[in-house]
């Protein structure tokens, strides 16, 4: 299947095989969770998979019973959750007659990993949210999959943001703290073909990694809206997670201890708003509706 409208193949963009396994769980008896402390502002988080083959170093997801209590390593395995379309329909229903729902899409994982290209959750969840629209959807992904699915994305209007992540600008730096996840450039890509396409995007500079002089000028030019976040406020445990996985230690390694501090961060968001006409938003308040 090809991506649409693109022609390049739905696994363009991703990280390559790494020999990593899927396993489907039995079917979901919940998929919408209440949310709640940095996602305070939402109603609910969703997550499509558990686990991501991913497995970036510095994913605060690593610290929670999740990450922590399975044999395998975090990145080494994921579970797809079997969708239950009667059941989710039905929840979804019971919790929109409540009031106007507010999700997080990929608060613990990332709908877009490789899985979906098999299993195609991820869209076949979002077709079903249209037969009754949330309020807003924030879609967080760091995958140029996403693409494949600009038209569905379209369909919610202004109810949705697609939310990219690009923490750095240097293939390096991607390479040593996120080895297995989505090159750069396919990630530029994605940004400038959804915006292009009209879908309501932004690029997450969460979180803020080493990266070129250049970046903040490139994410000015690229970039409709830009929020930024770092280790120290954007992890939901105000940096412990952060200090609990070596992200000190890997900063050191590279040299830039001085830069794993959140001046860094409030240097990088100062300078975006130097640009005139960027739309640039800090931590949690840039993912918020």
């Amino acid at each position: 299947m090809n991506t649409e409208g693109s022609g390049r193949s739905e696994k363009d963009g991703q990280a390559e095989d790494s020999g990593k396994t899927a396993s489907v769980k039995r079917k979901t008896t919940r998929w919408l969770n209440p949310a709640g402390g940095y996602l305070e502002g939402f109603t609910h988080t969703l997550n499509p998979y558990t686990g991501c083959s991913f497995g970036c170093s510095y994913c605060y997801v690593r610290r929670m019973p999740v990450g922590m209590f399975r044999a395998e390593p975090w990145g080494s395995w994921v579970d797809v959750k079997r969708l239950d379309e009667r059941a989710f329909r039905r929840e979804w229903a019971r919790e929109s007659d409540k009031g106007p729902l507010s999700l997080f899409f990929g608060s613990a994982t990332d709908p877009y990993q490789p899985s979906e290209v098999e299993h195609s959750t991820t869209r076949r969840l979002m077709e079903l949210m249209l037969e009754r629209p949330p309020a807003f959807l924030l879609l967080q992904t760091r995958s140029a999959l996403i693409v494949r699915d600009k038209e569905l994305l379209k369909a919610f209007g202004d109810a949705i943001r697609a939310s990219i992540t690009l923490e750095t600008d240097d293939e390096a730096v991607r390479r040593h703290f996120t080895p297995a996840a989505p090159p750069l450039a396919a990630r530029w890509r994605a940004l400038r073909e959804l915006q292009e396409a009209g879908v309501p995007v932004q690029a997450a500079v969460s979180p803020l990694l080493p990266h070129t002089p250049d970046f903040a000028a490139r994410l000015a030019r690229e970039a409709s809206r830009v929020v930024v976040d770092d280790f120290h406020r954007g992890d939901g445990s105000g940096g412990r997670r952060s200090a609990q996985l070596g992200m000190r230690e890997q900063y050191r390694s590279l040299g830039l201890e001085a830069d794993y501090a959140p001046a860094a961060a409030d240097r990088f968001y100062e300078t975006l708003q130097s640009f005139p006409g960027v739309n640039v938003h800090f931590s949690r308040g840039g993912f918020l509706p």
